[in-house]
């Protein structure tokens, strides 16, 4: 699919990575709907896009309750008539180990900690895509896409089993889905980002910093744009589908 013919959805969209794929989206030609449920952010985004002459529709969007899921996939297909791709770039992390001794008592990792992290990363994107896809076939698109933004932390970091637990499983429904959807028209791929400068990052030190950049055997951080490219990848290439895509720096390899 060539970008200008793009009719996107972009959850997550108020800042961070998922603010700077829908700009990229807009900027190259592309309609946009932008959710997120920071209405400020989706504001700030609308600006900046009516500056670079893009299109984007804004409206706040709570991934993890179905008759938002709902309002904004039809507000989103109306706005643009119709919707052939989503990035489902929304989610959070809530770190903790699991178990950890103390003098007093065994700190655990609360539940409600889990849950929190598994509703946004795992079934949010879920419902997204479901909602997406029915959409698509029930108005007869064909050449749609659906890019979930996963993380190298799929494959384990201590300190983040609801984390990595979230983007495992949706890798899984990755591959899953285009299975599913393919005989549809509908591209299922993901991008799995390795540690790249947004705001997740404000706060750390500058040791913590080079800690980070010393496991990464390119040398620096991910910088949005990087991500960006891989999201783009997805998009444009029609032969792609049911894999997840590494942008980590070479940090995944354990070098």
């Amino acid at each position: 699919m060539k970008l200008d013919e793009a009719k996107a959805i972009v959850t997550g969209a108020a800042g961070g990575l998922g603010g700077h794929f829908a700009l990229e989206l807009a900027r190259a030609g592309a309609r946009v709907a932008a959710g997120d449920t920071n209405a400020a952010g989706l504001r700030k985004l609308a600006a900046e896009a009516e500056e670079a002459s893009g299109e984007i529709h804004i409206a706040k969007l709570d991934i993890t309750d179905e008759a938002s899921v709902a309002e904004f996939i039809a507000f989103a297909a109306e706005r643009m008539d119709g919707v052939n791709t989503l990035i489902n770039s929304a989610g959070i992390a809530r770190d903790g180990l699991l178990v950890q001794p103390d003098a007093a008592e065994t700190k655990k990792l609360p539940l409600a900690q889990w849950r929190k992290v598994i509703d946004v990363n795992l079934t949010g994107q879920f419902l997204m895509a479901r909602e997406f896809a029915a959409r698509v076939i029930e108005s007869g698109t064909r050449g749609a896409v659906i890019v979930n933004l996963s993380s190298v932390a799929r494959a384990g970091n201590p300190g983040q089993s609801n984390y990595s637990a979230s983007k495992s499983g949706l890798d899984a429904c990755t591959r899953t889905w285009a299975l599913e959807l393919a005989r549809h028209g509908i591209r299922v791929g993901g991008v799995a980002p390795g540690v790249t400068e947004t705001g997740f990052l404000e706060g750390f030190s500058e040791e913590a910093l080079a800690r980070l950049r010393a496991g990464i055997p390119l040398g620096r951080l991910g910088r949005p744009d990087d991500i960006w490219k891989a999201i783009r990848f997805v998009i444009e290439c029609d032969f792609f589908t049911g894999r997840t895509v590494e942008v980590d720096g070479g940090a995944a390899m354990g070098v």
